[in-house]
Parts: structure tokens; C-alpha cells; sequence
């Protein structure tokens, strides 16, 4: 790392915030660790085994290349693609112990039978619009075919869009009901319909014996009963500061300095996530809160700042759960976008 600037991923926090979900929702026999998007934004195998030691007995990813990159390191938990896979790299699911989507009658139609065993889950659309089963014909001829083609159906799920609006999401849970409505759901091994503000805000249904843990593990939602810990922090330095007296800073000269300023300068940009608008939104030095001034360029960003700031004091540019909020309100985004968009570039150090 030969920059002074780092996300720190705090792997106790994490599994104290997972193993609180767990107690809170025991009602459940599987627990989904939605490890997509590098684990939204922490990254590295350390955090999926952390994830895993805290108690998840299932992992969920977006894409056959998440799965695989995890199953090099991690061999006996199952992973679930939550995403459709080309149906040519069907033979690389079955070899690598990877559950696979199935979300619409023709895909499970062009699969061979030369995949036997594939475990697959149906993913029901109740209203989202994205991939899903859509109706209860459809539904039941794919059961069917999972059945002639000696796959194993081990799962049925569904995506709660709006979980904030409780008429949309009983809406929902109707509509994933009379989909069904012809099967046993008690039968099927695992059934799961939350996310994790589904899970927090609705009582658990009857038939679902799986919760999907996402969000929530980072703490980033409003639980009751749990005080969650902050696992993702970004940091850098200053590494020059400026006396700036009637000018400019940064491109177009956005900002203008009236009077005297002192402006430092700081090594993040918006090649490392922190996007131009984030300029106005608060940093922290010394545990004081500094704000960002004109365009962000791709590698630097500046504050202005007074006579107690000092080049080499360290900057932070993401504080903890409630910094993540505020941001995410000043973009006029979601939490997970603030966490996520931080790049690769930006190296993780672990604290466990």
C-alpha cells in the first residue's frame, strides 16, 4: 500500500452484527450471507469466511464468476447464483457444487438432461418485474420438467421490491402463494422470500424455513433490538495544504475563495468511488467535521480547513453507519451504493 489512503473492514463487528440477526430471527433454519458485489464493497475471502463463521449456512451471489472465485477458497458451503447463467456453463455449476436460478420456462426447456443432480431454485415473480416466474401454469410445467430432467429442486424464492409499503408486500406474498398454490411449499427444502428489511419488518411466513442476510449484516438498516456495529470505514491523509486568498480551487473553479482559506489537498477521487457529488458532504479531521470543496478530480479531492490541521493528519472520508446514512442522503442514494461504489483500488485492510 503505497498510499495512505484504505477502507478498514472490521470482520467482529461484522460477525457480531450477523450472530445478533441470527438470535433475533431463529425462527429460520437457513440463513442466506449475500456475498454479491464483493460483499457489497468489503471484498476479499476473509469477509464470505467471516460471514460464514457467524453463522450464515448459505452464501448467494450474483454471477457464476462470484460463485467460482469463492469456491476455490470455501468448498463446503453451498452458493447460489441469484442471477441467470448461460446455460453452457451448466456442466461447471454441477462439477463446482453451484446452485443455479431458474426464472422462466424456456430456460429450464434448453437444458440437457446431461446435467443431472443440478440443484436449482425457482425464483417466482410476485411483482418486481425482473426475472421471475410470472404465473401459476408456467410455475407448475417447470416443476414438472425439473422432475423429468432428474435435477433437484431444493429451493423457491421470491424479491420483495418495496418492503417499506405493507399493502405491496402482502401484495406479494399473495401473489408467491397463488403461484405456488399447487405444491406443498413444506415439502420443498428451503423456501425464501425476505431480503433483509423483509425479514426485519414482516413476521416470518409459515412455509419459509430461509431468510436472505444482505444489507443488514453491514448494519445498515434499522433493526429493533439490535445495536449494530460499523464494518466499513475509508480513510486517507492530507497530503498538502494551500493558502488560498481571492482564487480558485479545482477545475472550473468551482469554488471561490473570498478572503484568506486554507484548502488541503487529500489523495481520493472519484476514480476511487468518491463521486463529484459528493463536494459539499462533510469528511473528518482530528474527529472535527471539514467539508468538501470544489470538483472532485479523479485522484484528489480538497477541504477547507483551519489553523489545527496539519499535513499528514489522517482523514476520514467514511466514518461509520451513521456517516453512511448522511451520505447516502446527500447523493440522494442508498447506503449500498455508497458502500459499493468505493473502487478495487482502494485497498481493504481487516481487522478481526
Amino acid at each position: 500500500m503505497y498510499r495512505n489512503t484504505f477502507v478498514e473492514v472490521n470482520l467482529k463487528n461484522l460477525k457480531y452484527n450477523i450472530e445478533s440477526l441470527i438470535n433475533k430471527y431463529n425462527g429460520y433454519e437457513y440463513f442466506f450471507g449475500v456475498v454479491k458485489a464483493d460483499c457489497y464493497g468489503h471484498n476479499d475471502i476473509s469477509t464470505v469466511k467471516a460471514i460464514i463463521e457467524a453463522g450464515c449456512n448459505y452464501l448467494a451471489v450474483a454471477t457464476l464468476d462470484e460463485a467460482l472465485a469463492i469456491r476455490k477458497e470455501i468448498k463446503d458451503v453451498p452458493i447460489l447464483c441469484l442471477s441467470i447463467v448461460d446455460i453452457k456453463y451448466l456442466p461447471l455449476c454441477l462439477k463446482n457444487e453451484i446452485t443455479i436460478t431458474v426464472s422462466n420456462l424456456d430456460y429450464i426447456k434448453n437444458i440437457t438432461t446431461e446435467n443431472p443432480n443440478l440443484k436449482v431454485h425457482i425464483k417466482v415473480n410476485t411483482g418486481m418485474n425482473r426475472l421471475g416466474v410470472s404465473n401459476k401454469n408456467e410455475f407448475n410445467t417447470i416443476c414438472k420438467l425439473i422432475k423429468e430432467k432428474h435435477f433437484v429442486l431444493e429451493g423457491i424464492y421470491t424479491h420483495i421490491y418495496n418492503p417499506i409499503n405493507k399493502i405491496d408486500t402482502f401484495n406479494q406474498f399473495e401473489e408467491f402463494e397463488r403461484i405456488t398454490g399447487d405444491i406443498n411449499l413444506k415439502e420443498i427444502p428451503i423456501v425464501h422470500v425476505g431480503a433483509s428489511e423483509t425479514t426485519e419488518f414482516y413476521s416470518k411466513r409459515s412455509y419459509a424455513n430461509g431468510c436472505r442476510l444482505g444489507i443488514s449484516m453491514y448494519g445498515l438498516i434499522d433493526c429493533d433490538n439490535v445495536n449494530f456495529k460499523s464494518t466499513f470505514s475509508l480513510y486517507s491523509e492530507i497530503v498538502q495544504i494551500n493558502e488560498v486568498e481571492h482564487g480558485v480551487v479545482g477545475y472550473s473553479g468551482s469554488y471561490k475563495v473570498n478572503g484568506k482559506e486554507k484548502i488541503a489537498v487529500i489523495p481520493i477521487g472519484y476514480a476511487d468511488g468518491i463521486i463529484r457529488k459528493n463536494t459539499g458532504r462533510n469528511i473528518y479531521i482530528n474527529n472535527k467535521p471539514y467539508e468538501i470543496v470544489g470538483n472532485i478530480c479523479m485522484d484528489m479531492l480538497f477541504v477547507k480547513v483551519d489553523d489545527s490541521v496539519k499535513v499528514g493528519d489522517k482523514v476520514t472520508i467514511i466514518k461509520d453507519i451513521d456517516h453512511i446514512k448522511e451520505i447516502a442522503k446527500h447523493l440522494d442514494t442508498i447506503t449500498y451504493e455508497v458502500i459499493c461504489s468505493i473502487s478495487k483500488r482502494v485497498p481493504r485492510i481487516y481487522i478481526k
